[in-house]
């Protein structure tokens, strides 16, 4: 299979970094373009995680694990967005002095415009060609319609109210509809009508009801939205087998990044990379929902198209048990040129 949407080099939409701390300023290149949305972790410590992105600035982070509202942290961790990657101020969170860090990278549009699709006008970075949106918009506390911008039905929403506290809010489409998950913490998925108005999005909005995590009346919301593309990004699901000769899933490309998280009971969300570990099996983890530091465990294996599991663990491979994933390339399986990719 190739493909022939523009997306033959994944590096230029998505791409991960790592860097040394100096406790002071620092530069950090080699993502390859001007990102949009950051997220980053201290790797070597105990520290929260953090994303900033263009529609809400440099200065203001968010916190993945945590409830907290959005806020300048004082001593800025990221201070430029740069056309190769990012500046850094001296926080600790991005730049402690001999800490080690990544931060995963994703281009939007390098830019903002006003999206009058839904019934509440929203402000949107997107990206069409690689199936990813940053979404400002200010809630109304009622049922409401907002787009998105990516002119492609989303499977995977995240959102957090940015002016008060609250939880991270999951849109997943295995989950449905009527059923959310917490970024920032380990529920299962959880039946509520009043988070997505038991409403799936369309290729133009995503839905709204009148839970204050998604649709605070005047509170500010930031969603960040992604759609499959073929040899990009893929979304789905997996059943565990309970053995350590675990499922294969197959993403039709060399996983550059692997989120997922088990669905039908509380569980960690779990991160692999191959910036962090690059040689099978995968030993380097990250929870998002925790400030925890990068600790080793040998989970699964990322092939030439696909990752499958290697171990009995339950948060990653319990018999019977449902879990959701979320995956970006590296390279597509074959290009739209023929060329084939190679294993690890």
């Amino acid at each position: 299979m190739s493909y022939t949407n523009g997306l033959d080099k994944p590096t230029d939409y998505f791409n991960t970094v790592l860097w040394t701390g100096n406790g002071s300023t620092q530069s950090i290149t080699g993502v390859g373009f001007q990102p949009d949305w950051i997220w980053g972790k201290n790797r070597s410590d105990t520290n929260s995680h953090w994303v900033n992105d263009v529609i809400r600035g440099v200065d203001i982070r968010l916190v993945p694990n945590a409830t907290d509202a959005e806020d300048n942290p004082g001593t800025d961790i990221v201070t430029s967005f740069d056309s190769d990657g990012f500046s850094l101020g001296s926080n600790t969170e991005g730049n402690k002095s001999a800490n080690n860090y990544v931060a995963w990278n994703w281009l939007a549009s390098n830019t903002t415009a006003s999206n009058t699709d839904g019934t509440i006008t929203s402000t949107v970075s997107a990206n069409t060609t690689s199936g990813f949106s940053i979404v400002s918009y200010t809630g109304t506390g009622s049922n409401a319609t907002i787009g998105h911008g990516l002119g492609a039905v989303p499977k995977m929403i995240i959102v957090k109210l940015r002016s008060s506290a609250g939880d991270w809010t999951v849109y997943n489409s295995v989950i449905g509809n009527t059923n959310f998950l917490r970024l920032n913490g380990t529920l299962a998925s959880t039946s509520q009508a009043t988070y997505w108005n038991n409403t799936s999005p369309t290729s133009s909005v995503f839905t709204v009801g009148s839970a204050g995590d998604v649709n605070t009346s005047s509170g500010t919301h930031i969603a960040y939205c992604f759609a499959e593309k073929k040899g990009f990004s893929a979304m789905g699901s997996y059943q565990g087998s309970g053995n350590s000769d675990g499922p294969m899933i197959y993403t039709g490309f060399k996983p550059a990044m692997v989120i997922f998280k088990r669905t039908d009971s509380t569980s960690n969300w779990t991160i692999y990379d191959t910036t962090r570990d690059s040689f099978n099996v995968m030993e380097d983890k990250l929870h998002p929902n925790t400030s925890g530091a990068e600790s080793d465990f040998t989970g699964l294996d990322f092939l030439s198209n696909g990752f499958k599991f290697r171990t009995t663990e339950p948060t990653f491979n319990a018999s019977g048990a449902t879990f959701i994933y979320m995956a970006f390339a590296s390279n597509p399986f074959v290009t739209s040129t023929g060329i084939p990719t190679t294993a690890r």
